[in-house]
């Protein structure tokens, strides 16, 4: 309802027919684009277990609210000029219609037009006139007629009552206009949401003759923004989870991997000893801390015990898990266990574990004396062994999962080392598996090490050899992180 204070005003040429219908066409095009878009967002996931899905369905749903207002302001803008030429021109040109619209009753459902009414309130007369959308925004039959600005309070919401009273007492009393929202209370008991702006009307002594104002139900607008605003708060708060949780799963892993940095070499005396290094590999999302483990410990009899493994999950759990087990191997480790026996009790800790999980686990113990090697494994791919030049997988004796089934028993094989072997173990993270078959990308990456034993024999140390294995596989994005653990086989009485 126009404002009686601009009556005077020259009224603003009214915007060709054809160019109206442009934007409509734009804005259907781009409703229906939307509509792709919000079909994918519900495609991808469950919304209702994926903070970030019901983020960008919530936007989605905004986005579409703020298009159907567009498009009824459009299209009230088209109905609203002139049916045919007022200057004389041809009235033969066919004007372009606009496309169909992609949802005409979605759009009947919440139609711009239906949800925004006027009213006018006559202070000299006591005459109040509201518009038939109005009845509609209250849910009020005509027939009752109007409220007056008295009895206007009564369906509004108890808190948003002083509201109203404020605006409408500012509004009368010292001319400004409105403009705030306030909640009514429907004879159906629904509660709705309504923007009111508005303006007096004053009289030629400027004095306030009668107030206008146009009512807006934005409930569906609201809803919507509060959708977006609380399934971003829950987005942010599941990033600052993750972002905690992969905090502490790097600080545990740091904790509990060995601390030493660059060569290793136990023991510090006798007939051998053993040259070591290791290196971590993270995922290529560094967000994936899983439960890839390296270890070597000098026993108290003067052997050493070298592990590797991989334990199933990432973050907090996973770190917290591999630091459980790793622990227990070093205990059991120290108290004389052999390596078959040892990883049977590994697998009984799993197995009755509060957090079900499975891992697998290479466990080798070095005597220096007689440079024997004594080895068990559970589901982890087997040591490699690279000697003159050559390379080959040791026979890995029998050994499930851990925590794959209670009362395992673990085999045990020996094999015997010479002075310039070289011992790798490693995770099966190592290589990044581009096959369908999970053997066959554990084959491949078996494979891609033992084509290093020329390059191997020339590497002076075990951490040359170290890093000829991160410049192999330390760039390939790896959907899991890995170790490599390198052992060599030296004069226990000279360098390597």
């Amino acid at each position: 309802m126009p404002s009686h204070l601009f009556a005077d005003h020259p009224h603003a040429q009214p915007p060709e027919r054809g160019a109206v219908d442009a934007l409509i066409s734009q804005a259907r095009r781009l409703r229906g684009g939307l509509d792709a878009v919000r079909r994918e967002a519900a495609a991808g996931g469950f919304p209702d277990e994926d903070a970030r899905l019901r983020w960008q369905r919530a936007l989605c749903d905004l986005a579409v609210h703020h298009l159907d207002d567009l498009g009824g302001h459009l299209d009230q803008l088209r109905e609203g000029l002139p049916g045919g030429p007022a200057d004389g021109s041809d009235d033969s040109l066919q004007l372009p219609a606009a496309p169909p619209d992609p949802d005409p009753e979605a759009r009947a459902r919440g139609s711009l037009l239906s949800r925004v009414g006027s009213a006018e309130w006559n202070l000299l007369t006591d005459e109040v006139s509201w518009s038939d959308e109005l009845y509609g925004i209250f849910g009020r039959d005509p027939a009752d007629g109007p409220l007056t600005l008295d009895e206007l309070p009564s369906l509004i919401f108890c808190d948003d009552q002083p509201q109203l009273t404020a605006m409408v007492t500012d509004c009368l009393v010292d001319g400004k206009p409105i403009d705030g929202e306030f909640r009514i209370v429907r004879p159906d008991t629904s509660v709705r949401t309504v923007h009111m702006v508005g303006e007096p009307v004053l009289d030629a002594d400027g004095s306030t003759a009668c107030m206008w104002a146009v009512l807006r139900d934005v409930s569906e607008l609201r809803r919507s923004q509060r959708a977006v605003r609380e399934t971003r708060d829950s987005l942010q708060r599941q990033r600052h989870i993750a972002q905690t949780e992969h905090r502490l799963a790097v600080e545990l892993q740091e904790a509990v991997l060995p601390p030493w940095r660059g060569s290793l070499r136990f023991p510090h005396g006798g007939p051998a000893a053993l040259d070591l290094a290791a290196h971590y590999l993270p995922s290529g999302s560094s967000a994936l801390i899983g439960g890839d483990w390296y270890d070597a410990l000098q026993l108290p009899d003067g052997r050493t015990l070298l592990s590797a493994g991989d334990l199933t999950g990432h973050g907090v759990a996973a770190t917290g898990g591999m630091a459980m087990l790793l622990g227990a191997l070093r205990g059991m480790a120290v108290s004389g266990q052999e390596p078959g026996p040892l990883m049977g009790f590994l697998n009984q800790l799993l197995d009755a574990s509060a957090q079900p999980a499975l891992g697998s686990a290479v466990c080798c113990r070095f005597d220096p004396a007689t440079r024997r090697l004594d080895w068990a494994q559970a589901g982890h791919p087997a040591p490699l062994l690279f000697r003159d030049g050559h390379g080959r997988e040791l026979q890995p004796p029998e050994g499930v999962l851990l925590g794959a089934t209670s009362g395992a028993t673990y085999a045990q094989r020996s094999e015997q080392l010479a002075p310039g072997d070289l011992l790798v173990l490693y995770t099966d993270g190592l290589v990044p598996c581009r096959r369908t078959a999970e053997a066959d990308g554990a084959h491949e990456g078996t494979e891609r090490l033992l084509a290093l034993a020329p390059r191997f024999a020339g590497a002076r140390s075990a951490q040359d050899s170290v890093r000829i294995v991160v410049e192999e596989f330390g760039s390939a994005e790896r959907e899991d992180d890995a170790c490599v653990l390198i052992a060599k086989v030296c004069d226990g009485n000279r360098p390597s």
